[in-house]
């Protein structure tokens, strides 16, 4: 009973953190966010965020984790509404693409995301992301809708060509211009997997 009323409280603490610093980075960006005024506003101590969390990167990256589970969320809802398997990849795919318009999203994930934790692409989330990927080629080859290529090949280069694409946009002056060129671009690159009848 004392040891589930004590990891009630580390997940509550944690909780708190992390709705705190994800305010702080999506307002002030990673490097004008102050750690004191963070954890005052969570009512807690700077002692409980290097508990929990080591430094304010590891809460960057517990941030990140947060918000990366609810674009996956986000993307397999769009995905799961399409009429077709392959329409529902495609459609995930630009999705996760149009999330980088967010505010949040541009700030923590593709701008101070990899400026302090390195290549998005090495992120451990990643992993997830490029098996799950890989696994939706493969099933679309064994349908026929994709060519017989290799599936983890061709995963890497269109997750690569998305992740790449919504950096663009983040950085971008016009970023809404920039995400018409971007998907426009993405959708010719994954139709070119389609299989062609003859």
């Amino acid at each position: 009973m004392v040891a589930k009323r004590r990891a009630q409280m580390v997940e509550k603490t944690r909780a708190k953190l992390i709705r705190a610093a994800r305010k702080a980075f999506a307002a002030e960006g990673y490097a004008a966010a102050s750690m004191d005024d963070l954890t005052a506003k969570a009512g807690l101590t700077r002692g409980a965020l290097y508990h929990n969390f080591g430094d304010k990167k590891g809460l960057l990256q517990a941030v990140i984790d947060q918000i990366d589970a609810e674009m996956v969320a986000r993307m397999r809802a769009v995905q799961d509404r399409a009429k077709t398997a392959w329409l529902g990849f495609l459609d995930a795919n630009i999705a996760f693409i149009e999330m980088a318009l967010e505010p949040e999203i541009q700030r923590i994930m593709l701008l101070d995301g990899p400026a302090v934790l390195g290549d998005p692409s090495r992120w451990p989330n990643q992993n997830e992301c490029l098996r799950t990927t890989t696994q939706t080629i493969q099933a679309l080859i064994d349908a026929k809708t994709v060519r017989p290529v290799d599936a983890e090949a061709a995963a890497r280069l269109l997750n690569g060509a998305a992740l790449s694409a919504a950096l663009w946009i983040a950085a971008a002056d016009d970023p809404r211009a920039v995400l018409a060129k971007a998907v426009a671009a993405f959708r010719h690159l994954a139709v070119g997997l389609l299989q062609i009848e003859e």
